[in-house]
């Protein structure tokens, strides 16, 4: 009788510390409560953005990609992105694919325009710029740097 108290109370240690650091992972994770409203842009390519990266204004993250389409008209990805309740943007905001750096992934930057007429849930962001494949500009660059060096060496 004495071992399953014994097991029981240890049982109870347990699920209590497994409860306490459920409760701790979810606010360290700072997971997106449902608070913000959604608003879409279409690009001709998205990089790496997948449902989950970062929205960002000047650095700062005030948002998530929420959802990832292809739009089957014009075979544009649209990605719909979710902003906080207290960031409000004009209706010429530019949403761009920016990237972490040359190993790191992308992310979504808002650029504010000055427009006094506001974007609402559920509206377009009307002008976008699609991520650069910093792969393929620097085998570019590797290439013309070649091209250029046969035509014109300078032993010749």
């Amino acid at each position: 009788m004495r071992g399953n108290m014994i097991e029981t109370l240890i049982g109870a240690i347990v699920l209590a510390a497994a409860a306490m650091f459920l409760v701790f992972a979810y606010g360290a994770a700072d997971l997106p409560g449902g608070v913000g409203y959604d608003l879409t842009a279409k690009f001709n390519k998205i990089g790496s953005v997948k449902v989950g990266s970062d929205v960002r204004v000047s650095g700062i993250t005030v948002g998530t990609v929420t959802n990832l389409e292809l739009d089957p008209e014009t075979f544009k990805a649209e990605v719909t992105i979710t902003i906080g309740d207290e960031f409000l943007f004009s209706d010429d905001t530019t949403a761009a694919i920016a990237s972490e750096g040359l190993l790191g992934g992308n992310f979504v930057e808002l650029v504010p325009g000055g427009s006094p007429n506001l974007l609402v849930a559920g509206d377009y962001i009307e002008f976008t710029q699609d991520s650069v494949d910093i792969v393929q500009l620097l085998g570019r660059f590797i290439f013309s740097a070649k091209k250029a060096g046969a035509v014109s060496s300078p032993n010749q």
